[in-house]
């Protein structure tokens, strides 16, 4: 079915969402985004059409307002607009009109031209909504007459109903990222900006609108998300006199620096992908549809995700060769499937205050070069991974003293370090081609299977140098980030990248378009982990997500932690260890082979099932799990990050099952037995394999399990199988 018919409504349908448009001014209006709202044929297009048409207020244009797919006061929008452009340092008042209108077939996407020829300016909004019910919006402007057209903003936005009342986005910084922060939608505009240069550890992540309540299994939500790794802006808006008939917008765009974006006629700047998603049964709804959309991807990683040992934590500078050695023999006893080599191994780097942008091994360190090691990493039948940081650069390297011109700095000198290094201008072609000129070599010379990619700073006056002058080059070096990655992955087919950036900041959907697997924090706390794991499945499923064992005292927060909730914590991701094994007991590396063969046995579900998170009334403990698609296999963990103020948590509904089914209900103690607030655990946690805990999964989902109230820094696992 046509997306577009002879009623001038535009209707777009997919995984149970639609996205509807009247087409009939001089610029598109969204009258609806929400729940599907089935076939419409043309009377019944043009009568919703008709209830869309909002009221003409007092003291408001003679012309009632509407919010238009680029608002502007050109239809009396007075909040936030869709665009803003200027020439000659002039600001254009831009009138816009529909002069081509291209839907698909099939109904599930549709491109408007918006023109204006008196000021040369046209603009393309497409808007695709996948089978997963994700919009994927991106609009593009192109100055088509006149002189220089310089581009302030461009951004999308979708209008929300008025029982959207409540805010949730993101904050955050180093070692605590994805932070969740709530608040009532009030009159006026809730704003956020990153300025990083990267997505930022306090990125606003997912920013939603919901019923009042709302949570992760219950209420209406719309959420937005910007693939994109620079800078972004985002907002949502409640205008006294509304947004049409509705009452709220929900946008955001990339944020540009002054003639950051300067089109000569002809010329035309393309924004990031915004990403929409409404859900009608919570924060889970919107998890499972990002995660599906996400799975459906055709590069989206399907082979097993390797079980990973990543040396930082466990020698940090320290490359000793027959350190390494027997760690990578301790690993391949615990049954590691990847060995990731940190940072430390170029050119004169011994801490972190000097070598990057060095990128030859350190002939001090490594006087019989690579070869060695990544041989016995490979006689252990494991991947090699390697640390680069390719967008830095410490002026103490052979690299910063070579060409100066190369750093990211205003003509008038650099300016603030961190982490005693700057910004390596890859938007400079020399500089672009000097790094992928050494990486290459080392990935073809060693066949490396894996990068883990890490960005450790913020850009601060992040200005190119032009012959014209100093020149904004945030939005130029991201570019230039993402085509380096895509041409070694070019060059480079099956290498796998990770997306690090001081942790967890850098995650957004334009990274991983070009990587399979972002390292959710620097901290390896299972306390903190739990946090941040459970919010940044929001938008990344388990299986593109880093998660490690960690020292049983943690690098970063000093606090010393069970080693079984260090490995159950770890389970629901992409699993590793970074530990130093060698310093274990025997019985202790028993334990993480027993882990390390959970996970294998598990990976299958948890990397393909549906994420669900469980609302419990105390949230001194988090129960999430993974269930199969149809319904046949689950896998759940209770973890208790601090005392309760309940003395047991009575029963809690298990969420996601087949109420239509029954289950065997299994505690997997294969790390150990938590210990417990209470004297004894619930009976049901006891069954065994003689005497089996099989029930209905409507008992299950509606009346759940009492929960057992654990000490602190406890997990338990339970698993689910349908038996009939």
């Amino acid at each position: 079915m046509s997306a577009l018919n002879e009623s001038g409504v535009v209707v777009l349908r997919g995984g149970g969402a639609s996205l509807i448009f009247d087409a009939t001014g001089a610029v598109p209006a969204v009258i609806h985004w929400g729940a599907d709202l089935g076939h419409l044929d043309d009377d019944a297009r043009r009568m919703l059409a008709l209830t869309a048409v909002p009221a003409q207020l007092n003291a408001a244009p003679d012309v009632p307002r509407v919010f238009g797919i680029l608002p502007s006061e050109q239809t009396g929008w007075l909040g936030r607009p869709g665009i803003a452009v200027s020439r000659d340092g002039y600001q254009l008042t831009c009138r816009f009109s529909t002069t081509q209108i291209s839907a698909s077939p099939e109904g599930d996407s549709v491109a408007f031209t918006l023109s204006d020829e008196e000021n040369g300016v046209r603009v393309v909004a497409t808007y695709a909504l996948s089978m997963q019910g994700v919009i994927s919006a991106q609009a593009a402007v192109t100055s088509i007459a006149g002189s220089v057209l310089s581009v302030e903003r461009l951004s999308l936005s979708l209008p929300l109903p008025s029982r959207a009342t409540e805010i949730l986005d993101f904050s955050g910084k180093w070692i605590r990222e994805r932070s969740p922060q709530r608040q009532q939608l009030a009159d006026g505009i809730h704003a956020r900006e990153t300025r990083r240069g990267k997505t930022g550890s306090d990125s606003p992540y997912v920013m939603s609108a919901g019923t009042p309540g709302f949570s992760h299994r219950t209420g209406e939500v719309w959420s937005m998300h910007i693939a994109w790794s620079g800078d972004s802006t985002w907002h949502v808006e409640r205008l006294p006199e509304g947004a049409g008939a509705l009452t709220t917008s929900l946008g955001g765009a990339e944020l540009l620096r002054t003639g950051e974006v300067r089109l000569h006629p002809g010329e035309t700047y393309a924004t990031s992908t915004i990403m929409f998603v409404w859900s009608g049964n919570g924060l889970d709804g919107i998890r499972s549809r990002f995660h599906a959309h996400l799975r459906a991807r055709p590069h989206h990683p399907t082979s097993p995700r390797p079980l990973t040992l990543n040396s930082w934590e466990a020698v940090y500078f320290d490359h000793d060769y027959e350190t390494l050695t027997q760690l990578i023999d301790r690993a391949a006893e615990v049954g590691v499937e990847r060995f990731v080599l940190d940072d430390g191994w170029f050119h004169a780097r011994h801490d972190d205050t000097a070598g990057l942008g060095d990128w030859w091994i350190d002939p001090l360190t490594w006087p019989q070069g690579f070869g060695q090691l990544v041989a016995h990493v490979r006689k252990h039948n494991m991947q090699f991974g390697l640390w680069f940081e390719p967008e830095m650069v410490n002026l103490d390297s052979d690299t910063a003293r070579a060409h100066p011109d190369w750093v990211l700095a205003p003509a008038s000198g650099v300016g603030l370090p961190a982490r005693s290094q700057h910004v390596l201008n890859l938007a400079n072609h020399d500089a672009w081609e000097y790094i992928l000129g050494f990486m290459d070599a080392l990935i073809a010379e060693h066949a490396i299977d894996y990068i883990k990619w890490d960005h450790n700073r913020d850009l601060v006056e992040a200005s190119r140098q032009t012959s014209d002058g100093d020149r904004a080059g945030t939005r130029d070096q991201t570019l230039a980030a993402y085509a380096l990655m895509d041409e070694l992955r070019r060059r480079h087919p099956r290498l796998e990248i990770e997306s690090c950036a001081g942790g967890g900041g850098r995650i957004d959907l334009g990274i991983l378009e070009r990587t399979d697997r972002v390292w959710g924090s620097d901290c390896n706390d299972p306390v903190e982990r739990q946090v941040i794991q459970q919010w940044t499945t929001l938008l990344i499923p388990p299986e593109l997500m880093g998660a490690h064992i960690g020292e049983p005292r943690a690098h970063t927060t000093k606090r010393t932690t069970e080693q079984s909730f260090r490995m159950t914590t770890a389970l629901f991701a992409h699993s590793g260890i970074e530990s130093n094994l060698t310093k274990f007991a025997q019985p202790e590396i028993d334990i993480f082979r027993t882990w390390a063969d959970l996970y294998k046995e598990m990976r299958s579900l948890i990397h393909s099932g549906v994420a669900v998170n469980a609302d419990l009334a105390d949230d001194a403990a988090v129960l999430h799990g993974v269930v199969a698609h149809d319904g046949s296999h689950a896998l759940f963990e209770l973890a208790q990050v601090r005392t309760s103020s309940l003395g047991q948590y009575g029963r809690v509904p298990i969420p996601g099952l087949d109420p239509d089914r029954q289950y065997q209900v299994r505690v997997r103690f294969d790390v150990g037995a938590p210990m417990s607030q209470s004297f004894t655990h619930p009976a049901w946690m006891l069954a065994g394999e003689s005497d089996p805990l099989i029930l209905d999964g409507n008992a299950l989902t509606v009346l759940g399990l009492p929960l057992p109230s654990l000490d602190p820094q406890q997990a338990v696992i339970i698993e689910f199988q349908r038996v009939t």
